[in-house]
């Protein structure tokens, strides 16, 4: 039978006797049951345990009004580590927790003397216990020179991040958490990188937080076309370790493993990740209409497998450019939403 992971929709085949087995998908690392082969998918929160995805007020959560019910956390939509597999890393073995559907946190869970790295800014909360630093360059080099250092940071400069990132360690003699927030609507996506191979590359910016011992890096673009044209520049972050790195997608995520020669043709900011075997170039998208009219630009991205892609619906371009065109004018002037009239009907209907 062939079954999906309910979170990131890694396609497995099994047979019938793994059916109601508890699993970990090998790309995100959630552990859900192995459905029946007549099992339905229709609900992919009931299928991950997580209750009915079903808008329902048995659970009286539309009762807010004068304090009648107190508004409880986010649901966990997804839970992960590395603690319990008794393998032996060089990056430090934490464990996480993702709250939330459209705009989520991550909550990192320390033992005694380990750490996470995170972008600056990015942090959330943390817990008694938590000692936060601001360390210059990649965290993971702090033992090289001055020179190693200033390269470094420099390299982050290239990639879009700040000089510095920040790190939290558990100081205390039990465990402790830290969590961060996404920078915008999306999903953080976990990536083991044991799991694929040490290293995954990714768009700028796309690194939220990680394991000690992942390092931060730059991938150049080696082709002058998907440089110029594909939307991620020549410069993009590679991420290498044999940790847990969590990185972010706007909107929704689409998880794609990449046959041999096997192509997707996408937009040039759809691209959140992907493997270094994965050949990533530009295509003219082809006829003027399409080009002019299509409202795509000139080129679309290519990937080509083998190996593994993670693909966004909303990027955070695209996002910013709604949002721009929707604020007002010079002279406090705005767009009439779903108005024929425009500013003529504002002055009748108002605000």
């Amino acid at each position: 039978m062939e079954f999906n992971c309910p979170m990131c929709g890694k396609q497995y085949q099994a047979g019938d006797d793994m059916t109601g087995k508890t699993v970990n998908c090998r790309t995100c690392g959630h552990a859900f049951n192995v459905p029946g082969s007549t099992a339905t998918m229709d609900d992919p929160f009931e299928s991950a345990g997580l209750g009915s995805g079903v808008n329902t007020t048995a659970d009286h959560d539309d009762q807010f009004s004068a304090g009648e019910v107190q508004i409880s956390s986010a649901p966990v939509t997804m839970r992960g580590g590395q603690s319990s597999d008794g393998r032996a890393r060089t990056s430090d073995e934490i464990d996480y927790e993702i709250f939330g559907h459209e705009t989520q946190y991550v909550e990192i869970t320390l033992d005694p003397g380990e750490q996470t790295i995170a972008e600056a800014g990015a942090l959330m909360y943390m817990t008694d216990g938590i000692e936060m630093a601001t360390v210059f360059g990649d965290p993971s080099k702090q033992d090289s020179s001055l020179f190693g250092k200033v390269l470094s940071a420099g390299k982050r400069v290239l990639t879009g991040e700040a000089l510095f990132m920040t790190t939290f360690t558990n100081q205390s003699q039990q465990r402790a958490q830290v969590a961060f927030g996404a920078p915008y609507p999306g999903r953080c996506i976990p990536l083991h990188l044991d799991q694929l191979g040490g290293e995954v590359i990714c768009q700028k910016d796309a690194f939220l937080c990680g394991a000690r011992g992942t390092t931060v890096d730059i991938a150049f673009q080696k082709k002058i076309g998907a440089g110029l044209f594909g939307g991620e520049g020549f410069i993009m972050q590679r991420l290498r370790g044999d940790g847990i790195g969590i990185i972010h997608a706007g909107g929704t995520m689409m998880y794609r493993e990449l046959e041999a020669g096997e192509t997707i043709r996408l937009d040039t900011g759809c691209l959140v990740a992907m493997g270094p075997t994965v050949n990533y170039d530009v295509q003219f998208v082809g006829g003027l209409k399409n080009a002019f009219f299509g409202g795509e630009g000139l080129f679309l991205a290519t990937v080509r497998g083998p190996g593994p892609v993670w693909l966004q619906s909303l990027p955070f371009s695209r996002f910013a450019g709604r949002l721009a065109s929707a604020i007002p004018a010079a002279g406090n002037t705005r767009k009439g939403e779903g108005s024929l009239l425009g500013g003529l009907g504002e002055m009748f209907m108002g605000d």
